[in-house]
């Protein structure tokens, strides 16, 4: 059974950046499709972006330019660099994977989940 951790969060002011990281405790060459949620308190849960096992990348309208997405096989990581932090990116990240993931941003079809990283950025 696969598991995934985050690390890498923290708090910082609007503006500054901060790269997290997501290890699986297994390869992730078999995953097709990794990716990073977040989920805001009293919010629903948000597709940040994805990337998958040829390296193209989807990512929501509100953090394109701002957040990059990568994944390094041989250390069984994915990452996301997010600069110009806004107050609005605040919430606990998740990474996912999925070995079948055919709709990228259908949630149900990722097979593992991180515990989370808390983000929060200050105004």
């Amino acid at each position: 059974q696969t598991q995934l951790v985050e690390s890498g969060g923290g708090l910082v002011q609007a503006g500054e950046s901060l790269k997290l990281s997501c290890t699986a405790s297994g390869s992730i060459s078999r995953m097709n499709v990794m990716g990073w949620y977040r989920q805001a308190p009293e919010k629903q849960r948000e597709l940040v972006a994805t990337i998958d096992f040829v390296g193209s990348t989807n990512y929501r309208p509100s953090v394109k330019g701002r957040f990059t997405i990568s994944r390094d096989n041989s250390k069984n990581a994915m990452y996301l660099q997010m600069n110009n932090l806004k107050p609005e990116d605040t919430g606990v990240y998740h990474c996912a994977a999925g070995t079948q993931v055919l709709t990228y941003f259908s949630s149900s079809e990722y097979d593992y989940w991180g515990p989370g990283t808390q983000v929060t950025v200050s105004s």
